[in-house]
């Protein structure tokens, strides 16, 4: 195999390095997590991976955001449209303290099937004064889906260089709960307005 004459930034430039060498360079560094005892065969294709190779969640912090009531679009061609404000908050939890700016927006698409997406858009200031964005996301069919199914978000933040700015590496999943006010008195009433929601973020490890 001749070598190829690779630059600094994977272009033709003043270092040699043979393909072939580069190629067991990288493998050789990589995790091979499907290989077997002693770096012998890798397990069949599908096979239940190894414990120490599956991913585990750490709860990290949980948000209380407080809402103010859905502004409603209504029907359009994608499906019934509505945003909520988002009109602040608490954080508490062993990886973030802080508060929940308001201003923010969860934007809410339901399709005719019983489903929709969710699109919360909005900041966070940690204790120390940190102003981080966070974008969390999800397609939902309720609270459990036909077959017990959980719905989880998936929030991804965006924080500055400094002591949170291992949100921006990690990965995530969230859960949301209601938090709804007393049933009115009245019968037929329905159930009150969301006033406020609880959503519990875990990294994956």
């Amino acid at each position: 195999m001749p070598a190829h004459r690779i630059g600094s930034h994977g272009t033709r430039g003043s270092t040699w390095v043979p393909v072939v060498a580069l190629a067991l360079s990288l493998g050789a560094s990589a995790a091979q997590p499907g290989a077997g005892p002693g770096g012998g065969a890798p397990a069949p294709l599908g096979a239940q991976p190894a414990a120490e190779v599956m991913p585990r969640v750490e709860f990290a912090f949980e948000e209380r955001v407080t809402l103010s009531p859905a502004v409603v679009l209504g029907d359009t061609p994608f499906g019934h449209r509505q945003y909520i404000p988002i009109t602040g908050g608490t954080i508490a939890g062993p990886r973030l303290k802080g508060e929940v700016i308001p201003g923010g927006w969860d934007f809410q698409l339901g399709l005719a099937n019983g489903c929709g997406t969710l699109s919360a858009d909005y900041f966070l200031r940690a204790d120390d004064g940190t102003v981080i964005h966070i974008l969390n996301e999800s397609f939902s069919c309720g609270m459990a889906g036909p077959a017990g199914e959980r719905s989880f978000f998936r929030p991804k933040f965006e924080a500055p260089k400094g002591p949170h700015d291992w949100l921006n590496r990690a990965s995530f999943v969230a859960l949301l709960e209601l938090e709804r006010p007393p049933a009115p008195a009245a019968p037929n009433a329905g159930p009150p307005p969301s006033m406020a929601i609880r959503i519990k973020f875990f990294q994956i490890k």
